[in-house]
């Protein structure tokens, strides 16, 4: 594990794996900010654009980078909802801590593959508009609210009384680097910052851990419930009860 300054852990100790939850114990967003002028970001954004060019079905993009450069990735680029050609998108073994809304233009998206990706602990809502998406492959050990140990999810704050730098707000308070159209009907956010909840759902063969930014209250109250054996409402987590662990 290199320790250096700037350099992505390949781990992560939001929760402790293999074991259930303890109550009243808290867990925490990633707060790293991707170094859009990093080696292995550059590269990425060449494999993008390469993709979207030759109309390819299959995006792997991780092999294509050293292992440093791969390192460098905590997120993916927006511009990911251009790939709308792909159907398979393979992350294995990634460094990401996060990805981003755009992935829900991946139309004709069919299988994802984050698996082993141990610091990826949530998806974002609007993966659910990847309507032919049928097959998944993700480390679910991993993610918040797993059915096996039940890790609790971050706590969710309301909107700020004052405006927010949506362009980049902090990920220690959102967990997004930029929030600017609401998850459930694609209006725009208010400056304030969004209403944020958590919803699991099933996404492909997984019951996903989903992060909702919407525009108002009334967009949550319009969310579906979440799926069955887990909490099944939209929530804000933090100290929230889930069902046993199983």
């Amino acid at each position: 594990m290199d320790s250096r300054p700037g350099v992505p852990q390949d781990r992560c100790h939001c929760f402790g794996q293999g074991r259930v939850s303890p109550p009243g114990a808290a867990t925490y967003f990633h707060t790293e900010i991707q170094d859009t002028g990093a080696p292995g970001w550059l590269r990425l954004l060449e494999l993008i654009e390469e993709a979207v060019a030759d109309g390819r079905e299959e995006f792997r993009p991780l092999p294509e980078l050293s292992p440093e450069e791969r390192r460098q990735i905590v997120t993916l680029p927006a511009s990911i909802g251009r790939l709308t050609a792909v159907r398979t998108l393979v992350l294995y073994g990634s460094n990401l801590v996060r990805i981003p809304p755009e992935i829900g233009d991946m139309t004709n998206l069919e299988e994802f593959s984050p698996y082993t990706s141990r610091r990826l602990h949530w998806f974002p809502y609007e993966i659910t508009r990847c309507g032919r998406l049928v097959d998944s492959t993700v480390s679910t050990r991993s993610i918040y609210g797993n059915y096996k140990y039940r890790p609790p999810f971050p706590r969710l704050l309301p909107p700020g009384d004052t405006a927010s730098d949506l362009a980049g707000p902090a990920p220690a308070r959102w967990d997004t680097t930029a929030a600017r159209t609401c998850s459930v009907c694609t209006g725009p956010i208010s400056a304030t910052g969004p209403h944020q909840a958590w919803l699991s759902r099933v996404v492909a063969t997984d019951v996903l851990p989903l992060l909702v930014n919407a525009c108002s209250q009334v967009c949550l109250d319009a969310l579906p419930p979440g799926a069955k054996g887990y909490i099944p409402a939209p929530h804000r987590g933090g100290a929230i009860e889930q069902p046993p662990p199983r």
